[in-house]
């Protein structure tokens, strides 16, 4: 087994990276970025605290969900419920430095946004994410510091948003079965039509 401990002895492995890949890097949100968010309906947030442990956590609404203010400068990530564990926001709170990647469903290429996140709690921007006179409880304010596209062969590999790739919910057990499990909660659990359901009436 060989160990590879530095930088030097990582790019001996791998080719010079193309030009392009290099030059691709923008400050901000162009208009190619902007159309890429206004179309996704599906974000991954990525976070860290102070002490290096990282999250990394689902985020999705309708199409255009995430705002964009400042000519390009800033994103605005409304918080919907969820289960209340608080892990990315408390990471925010020790270290404001994220990662998010942008998905459209049946598009290969993803949008990769950096920067450095805020929380706030402002009525007047909590409002403007509302959904049926439902307000999120907090609003990620991000700076951008780095954005780009990243290209398709990851989904091109996994054949993600192919149809005869998709796997039937029922090969595994339901979410309550599987937290029972792990838990060892001898108690009655959800099936996925009541999970579901519940889901539903707690959207937002």
């Amino acid at each position: 087994m060989s160990r590879i401990e530095s930088v030097e002895q990582l790019r001996t492995h791998y080719k010079a990276v193309s030009v392009r890949a290099a030059q691709k890097v923008l400050p901000r949100l162009d208009k190619h970025c902007r159309s890429f968010i206004g179309l996704s309906p599906f974000v991954m947030l990525a976070t860290s605290s102070k002490a290096g442990e990282l999250d990394v956590t689902p985020r999705g609404d309708q199409p255009g969900f995430v705002g964009i203010d400042d000519d390009g400068a800033t994103l605005l990530l409304p918080d919907r419920p969820g289960n209340n564990r608080l892990d990315s926001l408390t990471n925010i709170l020790e270290q404001p430095g994220v990662g998010l990647i942008f998905l459209i469903p049946g598009v290969d290429e993803t949008l990769r946004v950096n920067g450095t996140a805020e929380i706030r709690a402002d009525a007047d921007l909590r409002a403007r994410f509302a959904v049926d006179g439902k307000l999120p409880t907090s609003v990620l304010r991000i700076t951008v510091r780095e954005a780009y596209l990243h290209c398709a062969k990851a989904f091109m590999r996994s054949k993600l948003w192919d149809q005869q790739a998709q796997v039937e919910r029922s090969v595994l057990p339901t979410l309550g079965e599987m937290l029972r499990d792990q838990i060892g909660n001898s108690d009655g659990f959800e099936t996925q039509e009541q999970m579901v359901a519940r889901f539903k009436q707690a959207m937002y």
